[in-house]
């Protein structure tokens, strides 16, 4: 005899995005620390830090978009 399992609820759309502001602020935080640490070393005037923001940036754009692609395809 098998005990029948109910299904599993998928997540929330709400529930599944709810890290990515997290995710993305993460993501520029460490780009800006990492860029003031470079241009201090190598004597930029925040050079470095913006260059490294903008792609942070971009790349957590991208990560979004891909993540919103996924939970479109599911349903």
């Amino acid at each position: 005899m098998t005990i029948k399992k109910p299904p599993i609820k998928p997540l929330n759309k709400f529930i599944r995005l709810s890290g990515t502001g997290v995710q993305m602020g993460v993501t520029i935080y460490v780009a800006a620390y990492f860029g003031k640490k470079l241009d201090a070393y190598f004597g930029y005037h925040n050079a470095i830090t913006l260059s490294l923001v903008l792609i942070a940036f971009i790349v957590s754009i991208y990560s979004l978009l891909q993540q919103l692609k996924k939970i479109q395809e599911k349903e």
